[in-house]
């Protein structure tokens, strides 16, 4: 077992065993409100309800009892989903609030930091607010194989009184739809059994696992941009992206004492994973363009460009009304508390967001698909809950036919001028049915014609689907994430929540001019697989990336300024026989004291023909201090060249990058930015040989 290997086991366990201790109670919280409900359909509040609930600390270290700065905290209200987060300051200190709790409560609240055994306490509600001190332990160098201990530690529930309870063993909750089949079917009513097809199924595929090992991570092949020479590339076309999954799963190798494979590497989604103080849209634009330029961090004599996009912020109760349906694989790789579990928990985190004009459908697919909850008012949370509490995995995974019905489910309360969209949560293992994958995609284009569109969320480990799931997401004009714990699943679904579900522009394409005569060669980092030919830029019928309401997208390029020769390898065209530059036109570039000229065409939604945004960098941006985002920014993408072991990392260091990362926290809310340097440090211990890269990638 690697050093520090222990930190996300252990937190994982831990998650486990406080996820058991709420299902358990939500399946008793839930009858006992069934039934009083006002007219609108809400649960009736007992009388002694408090408007706000709050716990606050100090979080310290467990040796030294200095306070630790970047903890993530989270107060869960057990028997909901509900849950608040905030980060622990500078001095430790943190606050969580929660709205509308009764008293008699419990709140379970966790403590995560990368480096540190989790800590969790539950307490009893009494009081408007509760004060609890946590103080965290640092990970052993060396830990057992906790999962595969039958001995698990406990975790222990304590309430103010001080009174403690052991809930290791909590029971399972009671649980329905194994094997769906294509009708509506009353909650708790279903087939408990598998087919004896379904049986043989599902043996055949434990069986594929044990001949080629649990590890079937699959990840389409990433090649580094080049250097592109200007002269016969004076142009760089490209489709944005917003997605973030390879950031969460990067993070989740490090944190089992692994090395990612080179190909879970995007550096583009690294780069986008963090918020970052973007200008806001002028005017009625959706989307606003920022730039800047500065010395390459890796290698001082080349221009680092950023292009940042910022969409337009909604707030959440002014948003659209949505109509979505979610798409449950129930299939028996969906057993780890990693997968399904954690998915109920995530798509709870969501269903408290809901307003009643929002509607939400549940479809679930194993050996077949089935609909579960027929589209239900939002603020009919009970209900929606109790579905999804009850859920189980076991079967096969016929994908295609679940993406059927979710599409038709979506159709028949199609939302004009809304958000209608499939939110499909799985490990991206299709590998029964009918439908090929060439008839998903089909399905998934046709589908987004009609104005329904596709959000994947991805869970798991040893068989997470990456390569299909980021396709099945780039074709259905949604967006990527991949879930690996509770926190993530917060800042996805409820943090971004405007992002993940209501988009704002559609087909979002960048073009770079570069001028020849102040630029030599460039390189685009990342974004590999959204390259665009040039003449797709004008051409409206071309698909391109669509961003949601607050998202953001950077774009990064390195510069290599003219005059500057034998620091890269430069691919270029030879001299064209025909068009040259005009002489007299020599003059005029040569004056100019732009490095290059961006163009960015976007469309509304509903509307097929786009709009175009232009904006000029100037040399002299990159004599001015770098804004501390942009810095932020350049010790992500050089993080990514290290992970990648890229040709074009130049003179970047872990120690460099991790500096330049730390010098670039700025208020950081969310605490991201502080994980972010924590993964620096746990790949430094990894490279030390502490831990390996997987075998595959070797």
């Amino acid at each position: 077992m690697s050093k520090g290997a222990s930190v996300i086991r252990n937190a994982r366990l831990a998650r486990t065993m406080v996820a058991m201790a709420i299902l358990t109670s939500v399946l008793s919280g839930f009858r006992v409100v069934e039934g009083l409900r006002d007219a609108d359909g809400v649960p009736r509040q007992s009388r002694d309800t408090l408007a706000q609930f709050s716990t606050a600390g100090v979080i310290t270290d467990a040796a030294t009892g200095r306070p630790i700065e970047g903890v993530a905290i989270s107060a869960t209200l057990a028997g909901t989903s509900r849950v608040g987060t905030a980060t622990s300051a500078v001095d430790g200190s943190y606050r969580v609030s929660l709205t509308r709790v009764a008293r008699g409560s419990s709140v379970i609240v966790s403590a995560r930091r990368l480096g540190y055994e989790p800590a969790q306490q539950t307490l009893t509600i009494r009081s408007e607010i509760a004060r609890i001190n946590l103080a965290l332990s640092a990970s052993p160098s060396r830990v057992s194989e906790l999962a595969s201990r039958s001995d698990a530690p406990k975790v222990r529930k304590r309430d103010v009184a001080g009174a403690t309870i052991d809930i290791a063993s909590a029971p399972a909750p009671a649980t329905i739809a194994k094997g769906a089949v294509n009708q509506v079917m009353p909650l708790g009513v279903g087939p408990r059994q598998m087919s004896d097809e379904m049986r043989r199924n599902e043996g055949d595929k434990r069986g594929r696992r044990e001949d080629k090992g649990w590890d079937r991570e699959q990840y389409d092949r990433v090649t580094d941009n080049p250097f592109l020479g200007v002269r016969g590339n004076p142009r760089s076309t490209f489709s944005i992206d917003v997605d973030r999954a390879s950031y969460g799963n990067v993070r989740r190798y490090l944190s089992q004492g692994q090395l990612p494979p080179a190909d879970a590497v995007r550096i583009e989604e690294l780069v986008n994973y963090f918020p970052y103080a973007l200008a806001e849209p002028r005017a009625e634009a959706p989307v606003a363009i920022t730039t800047e330029a500065m010395p390459a961090p890796w290698q001082l004599r080349h221009q680092l460009v950023r292009i940042a996009l910022q969409a337009r912020r909604i707030r959440t109760e002014n948003l659209p009304p949505s109509n979505l349906v979610f798409l449950i694989d129930v299939s028996g790789s969906m057993q780890s508390p990693d997968k399904l579990p954690l998915v109920k928990q995530s798509l709870g985190l969501l269903v408290e967001q809901l307003r009643p004009q929002d509607r939400v459908a549940m479809v679930v697919y194993a050996g077949a698909a089935g609909l579960v909850l027929p589209s239900t008012a939002g603020n009919d949370k009970a209900r929606i809950m109790e579905a999804i509490e009850r859920l189980e995995a076991g079967g096969s995974t016929a994908g295609g036919a679940g993406l059927e019905l979710a599409y038709r489910t979506a159709r028949e309360h199609f939302e004009r001028g809304g958000n209608n969209r499939v939110i499909l949560a799985t490990d991206g293992d299709f590998n029964v049915g009918p439908s090929s994958d060439a008839a998903m995609e089909r399905l998934i284009e046709s589908k987004r014609a009609e104005g329904t569109y596709l959000t994947v969320l991805g869970y798991g480990t040893g068989n997470y689907q990456d390569a299909k799931m980021q396709k099945m997401a780039k074709i259905g004009n949604g967006n990527a994430a991949y879930i690996d714990d509770l926190a993530e699943a917060n800042k996805v679904l409820v943090k971004e929540m405007g992002g993940t579900l209501f988009t704002v522009a559609n087909d979002v394409k960048l073009q770079i001019e570069f001028n020849p005569s102040r630029v030599s060669a460039y390189r685009l980092i990342g974004y590999e697989d959204r390259l665009l030919r040039d003449e797709d830029f004008k051409d409206d019928k071309k698909d391109a990336g669509d961003m949601g309401a607050g998202h953001s997208v950077t774009a990064l390029y390195e510069v290599v300024p003219v005059g500057v020769t034998g620091t890269v390898t430069i691919r270029d065209t030879d001299p064209l026989r025909y068009t040259r530059i005009d002489e007299r036109d020599a003059p005029l570039l040569s004056a100019s004291d732009e490095l290059l000229h961006v163009s960015l065409r976007y469309k509304r939604p509903g509307e097929s023909t786009s709009t175009l945004i232009t904006q000029a960098v100037r040399a002299r941006d990159g004599r001015e201090h770098a804004s501390e985002d942009f810095r932020f920014a350049a010790s992500v993408a050089s993080f990514g060249m290290l992970l990648r072991n890229s040709e074009h990392k130049g003179n970047a260091t872990g120690a460099q990058t991790l500096g330049m990362a730390r010098a670039a926290m700025g208020d950081d809310e969310g605490g991201y930015r502080h994980e972010f340097v924590r993964l620096i440090e746990r790949w430094q211990e990894i490279s030390r040989g502490i831990a390996v890269r997987p075998e595959r990638d070797r």
